[in-house]
């Protein structure tokens, strides 16, 4: 690192204190500005915004990591997402901006009734708001770890290398990232959604420029030799798009060819993307993608933001880093499989000349305080507004509850980072995550459109994996995804059975819903029968065939996108036209939904 670096750095830092002090005021209005920007976000900067926080200091390392063992269409774990996304996209984004709410957790008091209700607000406020949320910003934090151990190996923190409390110990370069965090709160505190807002603009822009550049020399060092290089210097199957299907432990598999079993593809392509919750990949929305949502100015930028997102998230984003985990593999050959991730900074750190090192680092950063910034106060809205105003101090002051989000805010960094003290494998926090999370999609996604689902439906969704994760794990001893397709079996049952068992939603309540989303289709025909002035959405088969349309979208340009890079441009030119094409219909589509006006 040269002076020149550290310059970079700081003019970063210091531009994302300027537009946090600018926004504070703005933010500290009420509640209302602070969460979700006074519903006034343009449908870019809500887009933007949703692409920054998926961008985190780990998705480079992971991508390096699943290219390193199988080749490009290792990326199918995460890929298989945009099938969901996509849903969100036609399905979602416009109910989710039309409920008029400041969380999605806040969507339970106004679908579900009784105690049941305001139990489930809670617990989610709290499972989601603080423990889900801070296993995430943990394995951000791990990953943010590791590079930093990589580019300062021999780091000290005011001449500490690790520090020991009774239970737990920090090294260096743990104490660092804290730092990093604290500064991160500071400014999540201040400026609210706003500021985030604005600062993930800026930070995707620095991360997505830098892995570019990034790409650009590591293709130029002489080992490599270009494209071409590559190509000459990898094996034909590193470059396949797409996964083979077929049974484990053949030859191939053992190279590293991704030869999916029949259960794994089910797993990933058939069952992942609809039935765990997710951050950023959640069924039916939610998370910070729904507080963007609700932030956006109207339906239309909702549904243009959860578009923008898709694209720029699945189709733009990972091919810089997939070039560099290309190149990592001929550089770093012989490294060991736990440090494969690792080739990535490496390549930062051996092929950037001076400045240029800098900037990558500062687009780490921007990765990396993009998501936490997020994070936090996504999580922060849960538990003020889902747990501490309605049940702990209801009735205050406006600018209370901001006083309150700001003190939590700087809670939720300090547990995360004792969480992360205890994380060595950011790929089993993602597999937990999933897991514990398995059957409650279909919930997520029926209770938009099925009266019937009530409070002990998403209960009993949120509770059944935990009964039978250490059964399988501990007695039976199975992995992942078979564990995961169980978990999903067995969870679905309960919660059909509880949902039958127990008593349906009030009307009332019920019918305010229908009032205020008016959601349409023949799940609420019971309630919308007695609703006749009421006229709920139409045009399901449109929507369905968008949702079809949307995924050929996302995919395709992915798949043109890489082709021009590696020089098939016949197929690129194809796959281009297809999706002008699919994009052609999908406003087409919106029109005849009759959606003119919004969309």
């Amino acid at each position: 690192m040269h002076i020149i670096d550290w310059m970079i750095i700081g003019l970063y830092f210091l531009l994302i204190i300027i537009i946090a002090v600018y926004m504070a005021r703005r933010a500290g209005k009420d509640t209302g500005e602070f969460f979700l920007t006074g519903r006034n976000l343009p449908w870019y900067i809500a887009g933007t915004s949703m692409v920054a926080t998926t961008f985190a200091a780990d998705t480079p390392l992971a991508v390096t990591e699943l290219v390193a063992d199988n080749g490009i269409a290792g990326n199918w774990l995460w890929w298989n997402m945009f099938i969901g996304g996509a849903l969100t996209v036609f399905f979602f984004a416009r109910l989710w901006r039309r409920a008029g709410i400041l969380t999605d957790c806040e969507f339970v008091a106004i679908r579900y009734s009784g105690k049941a209700a305001d139990f489930l607000r809670g617990f989610r406020s709290v499972y989601i708001g603080i423990f889900m949320n801070v296993v995430v910003i943990a394995w951000v934090n791990l990953a943010m770890v590791k590079i930093l151990s990589v580019i300062f190996p021999d780091l000290t923190f005011f001449g500490i290398r690790e520090l020991s409390f009774p239970g737990f110990t920090f090294s260096a370069h743990l104490l660092v990232v804290g730092c990093i965090m604290l500064f991160v709160a500071v400014y999540s505190a201040l400026s609210g959604l706003w500021g985030v807002s604005l600062s993930d603009a800026v930070q995707f822009v620095m991360a997505m420029t830098g892995c570019i550049i990034l790409a650009v020399f590591a293709l130029r060092q002489d080992q490599i030799g270009g494209i071409a290089g590559l190509k000459e210097k990898l094996p034909d199957w590193v470059f396949n798009f797409t996964p083979s299907i077929g049974s484990k432990g053949d030859e191939a598999s053992a190279i590293g060819l991704l030869k999916m079993s029949v259960v794994t593809f089910i797993t990933y392509i058939g069952v992942q993307w609809w039935a765990s919750w997710y951050p950023g990949a959640e069924p039916g929305g939610g998370g910070y993608v729904a507080q963007r949502m609700m932030s956006a100015k109207d339906e239309k930028h909702a549904l243009g933001a959860t578009l923008w997102f898709q694209i720029a998230h699945f189709a733009l984003r990972p091919w810089p880093w997939i070039l560099v985990a290309l190149c990592t593999l001929v550089l770093y050959p012989d490294l060991p499989v736990d440090q494969k991730g690792e080739g990535f900074v490496m390549i930062i750190r051996d092929v950037l000349p001076v400045g240029l090192l800098g900037l990558l680092l500062a687009a780490f950063f921007a990765a990396y305080m993009s998501t936490i910034a997020s994070q936090t106060v996504w999580g922060t809205s849960y538990i003020v507004n889902d747990l501490y105003r309605p049940f702990l101090k209801p009735g205050a002051e406006e600018k209370y509850y901001v006083k309150v989000s700001r003190i939590t805010t700087f809670i939720l960094i300090i547990l995360s980072l004792l969480v992360t003290s205890k994380l060595e494998r950011i790929s089993d926090a993602w597999k937990f995550i999933l897991e514990a999370s398995g059957g409650i999609g279909l919930v997520l996604i029926f209770r938009w459109f099925w009266w019937r689902i009530n409070a002990w439906s998403e209960i009993a969704a949120i509770i059944a994996p935990f009964i039978i994760y250490p059964v399988l794990k501990f007695v039976f001893k199975l992995e992942f995804p078979h564990t995961l397709l169980i978990i999903v079996g067995w969870s679905t049952i309960v919660w059909l059975l509880v949902t039958f068992l127990t008593r349906p939603t009030d009307v009332k309540t019920l019918q305010s819903f229908y009032r205020k989303v008016h959601p349409g289709g023949s799940g609420w025909k019971k309630v919308s029968a007695g609703m006749p002035d009421v006229v709920g959405d139409k045009g399901y088969g449109y929507l369905m065939f968008n949702w079809f349309a949307g995924c050929i979208m996302v995919i395709l340009s992915l798949f043109s996108i890489g082709k021009l890079i590696f020089g098939q441009y016949l197929q690129a030119t194809i796959y281009l036209v297809i999706v002008a094409l699919a994009g052609f219909i999908i406003y087409r589509n919106m029109n005849k939904v009759g959606w003119g006006k919004v969309i």
